[in-house]
């Protein structure tokens, strides 16, 4: 596995852990299909929330929130349709997310969570 693989996934864990101890309830990890993957998929009581989690080691090249674009928000909010139309869910509501995850070389990670975010 890359480097940047491994930051990914590092990153993915940390937000998967900071829904659950939000009381969030993780529904989907990766979930794939022929347009596209959704990072995370999770219950916010009864909203679905389509995750996009970015991870970066530094803020050099800017934050890991600024690397979502509206063009990847039209795919989130694409992808979490098809994701219910797979699945036997209706919720009340559904929205895109975004966890950024900065990983410095010491210390924890710092975590910043964007709810609702639109283009």
């Amino acid at each position: 596995m890359r480097v940047t693989q491994a930051v990914g996934r590092f990153g993915e864990d940390v937000a998967a852990a900071h829904l659950t101890s939000a009381g969030w309830q993780v529904l989907d990890r990766n979930w794939r299909c022929a347009t596209g993957e959704l990072d995370l998929v999770a219950l916010d009581g009864d909203e679905l929330v389509a995750v996009e989690v970015k991870t970066r080691r530094s803020a050099t090249y800017g934050s890991p929130a600024e690397a979502v674009t509206r063009t990847k928000l039209v795919r989130l909010r694409r992808l979490a349709a098809a994701w219910l139309a797979a699945h036997e869910l209706r919720p009340a509501a559904v929205r895109v997310d975004v966890i950024a995850i900065t990983v410095p070389r010491s210390g924890g990670p710092s975590i910043e969570h964007l709810v609702g975010v639109v283009g």
